[in-house]
C-alpha cells in the first residue's frame, strides 16, 4: 500500500504540476467555446480577472505538495477544492458533459485513495 500511495501521489502531482505550469508559461492557446454557451462566459469572466493565475498557481503548489510524500496531506487540502471545482465545473456549466472523462474520474480516484490511505492524518481535522 505504501508504494501504490507514492506512485499515485507522485502521478496526480505531476498530472496538476503540467496542467497548471502549462497555462503559467503561456504554453495554451485559448480553448473555443460555442458562441453565448455557459462555458464560454463563465471562462470570459474568469480567465481575464487573474483568478485563474491564481488556480493555476495553487495548482502547481498543490502538485508539488501531493508529489512528497511527507507533504501529501497539506498537498491535499490545497487541491480538494480545486478537484471539487473541476467537478462543479463540468457538473453546472458544462451541463453534465465530460463529467464522466476517465481522466477526471481518474483524478477523483486518485485523490480519494490517497485520502483513505491518509485517513489517519485527517482524523485530527474532524475529531478534537
Amino acid at each position: 500500500m505504501k508504494y501504490a500511495a507514492i506512485t499515485i501521489g507522485a502521478i496526480l502531482g505531476l498530472l496538476f504540476i503540467m496542467s497548471g505550469a502549462v497555462v503559467l508559461l503561456g504554453f495554451a492557446s485559448e480553448m473555443e467555446y460555442p458562441k453565448n454557451s455557459p462555458a464560454e462566459k463563465f471562462m470570459a469572466a474568469f480567465a481575464p480577472t487573474g483568478y485563474l493565475t491564481f488556480v493555476k498557481a495553487l495548482e502547481v503548489i498543490g502538485g508539488l505538495l501531493v508529489a512528497i510524500p511527507r507533504t501529501r496531506n497539506l498537498g491535499l487540502l490545497v487541491l480538494g477544492p480545486i478537484i471539487v471545482n473541476i467537478l462543479a465545473y463540468h457538473l453546472f456549466v458544462m451541463a453534465g458533459e465530460g463529467l464522466f472523462h476517465p481522466l477526471i474520474i481518474g483524478i477523483c480516484a486518485a485523490a480519494l485513495f490517497l485520502l483513505w490511505v491518509e485517513r489517519r492524518a485527517f482524523t485530527g481535522l474532524i475529531h478534537r
